[in-house]
């Protein structure tokens, strides 16, 4: 059974997640908080696997929030229904495994909870288009689960020096052919450099490389 703790500073909103997510019969619902101070009150207290937690919140914010969790265990999915495309890389920086809009469907988001109890990390598709593109420019990115990571997470540090720029050239969304003018060297170089971050990494495409970038401050 999956331990839900929901944080949102509306109650029709907590009730409603509550009515849906306990008629799933692996999920349970152990509390609710209308505040973030009350949410980490209640994490220590009731141990939940996942936080389904708001960003705009009294008393201590979303983001404020995060900060003062433990996160190698509690499984954090950020639900709002805030725009500002900064949030999100503040948000999986400070160690959410998950971003989603608060009109996400209710099967994705049952689909959701399970996936980052099982370890991955998922993005609603226009909260990896934010972290993906840069400012400016627009875009949607696929969004797919990531291997978790957290502060301890070294496979970073196995990158050379010129893999580590073309990650943070990846995180910025610039392709193959932007990253070969940028470094100055052919483009077959570059796609092996990418290869090779991809491996070092432990992540499927490009995507998933940049959504680690961002987690660990390499993007």
């Amino acid at each position: 059974m999956i331990r839900v703790l929901i944080a949102d500073d509306h109650p029709i909103v907590r009730q409603g997640l509550r009515t849906f997510l306990e008629v799933q019969g692996d999920l349970t619902v152990v509390g609710e908080a209308a505040d973030g101070a009350e949410a980490v009150a209640l994490v220590e207290s009731l141990a939940p696997d996942v936080l389904l937690l708001d960003l705009k919140m009294p008393v201590l914010d979303g983001l404020d929030t995060l900060t003062r969790l433990d996160t190698r265990e509690l499984r954090v999915i950020v639900l709002t229904s805030a725009d500002d495309r900064g949030d999100v890389a503040l948000a999986m920086r400070a160690g959410a495994a998950g971003f989603l809009y608060k009109d996400v469907d209710p099967a994705a988001l049952v689909q959701a909870i399970r996936a980052v109890h099982g370890g991955q990390v998922l993005l609603a598709p226009e909260a990896a288009a934010a972290v993906l593109t840069p400012p400016g420019t627009t875009g949607v990115a696929r969004h797919g689960p990531v291997p978790d990571g957290s502060a301890s997470d070294d496979r970073g540090a196995a990158l050379t020096e010129r893999e580590r720029e073309v990650l943070k050239l990846i995180a910025g969304g610039h392709s193959n052919r932007e990253i070969a003018r940028e470094l100055v060297v052919a483009e077959k170089t570059v796609k092996t450099h990418v290869s090779n971050v991809l491996m070092k990494l432990g992540v499927q495409d490009r995507t998933q490389a940049a959504l680690y970038a961002v987690r660990h401050g390499l993007g």
